[in-house]
């Protein structure tokens, strides 16, 4: 998973439900939607410099991989990709945030390849429907892994960016 701390993730979100969404007011900036975006999630900044990776399973706190520099550089727009989306941070929210980054281009972001790869896989055990569909959103729209967190992304309005990349709200 592409975690940075703790996550409140379960297999609640499985199966045929109505899947989760995580909305951003189109007037917020980037920066503005990503605070609200760590609020909700449990999480700040730190993920960015923390060592390891830590995810939540069976309500036991493990860690899942060493935050190396590579995905570092992936999560920061990953988190973004979240705000522009509104996929949650659950686990069927991240298989399908990983399907989706992975139809759009993860580029030159290796650690999104891989990260998103077994993301997408797990969904489609726990959420194949959800993640299918992902998919083929991603095809269709466009992502931030073409460019690098600057402040002038970060000062960009949510509905800016959305035209920008011909992503659907969420």
């Amino acid at each position: 998973m592409t975690a940075h701390t703790q996550r409140a993730a379960s297999g609640a979100d499985a199966g045929s439900a109505p899947a989760p969404r995580w909305p951003y007011a189109s007037s917020l900036t980037l920066r503005e939607a990503r605070a609200q975006y760590f609020a909700r999630a449990g999480f700040d900044e730190s993920g960015y410099t923390d060592r390891w990776v830590w995810v939540t399973i069976l309500g036991r706190r493990v860690p899942a991989t060493l935050n190396t520099p590579g995905r570092v550089r992936a999560v920061k727009l990953h988190d973004l990709h979240h705000v522009l989306t509104g996929y949650a941070t659950t686990w069927t929210g991240e298989a399908e945030i990983g399907a989706w980054e992975l139809a759009s281009g993860c580029r030159a972001h290796l650690a999104a390849w891989y990260l998103n790869g077994w993301a997408a896989l797990i969904g489609l055990f726990i959420a194949p429907r959800r993640v299918l569909a992902a998919f083929r959103r991603g095809r269709r729209e466009r992502n931030l892994y073409g460019g690098e967190l600057t402040d002038a992304l970060l000062a960009e309005t949510v509905g800016a960016a959305r035209a920008r990349l011909g992503i659907a709200a969420a």
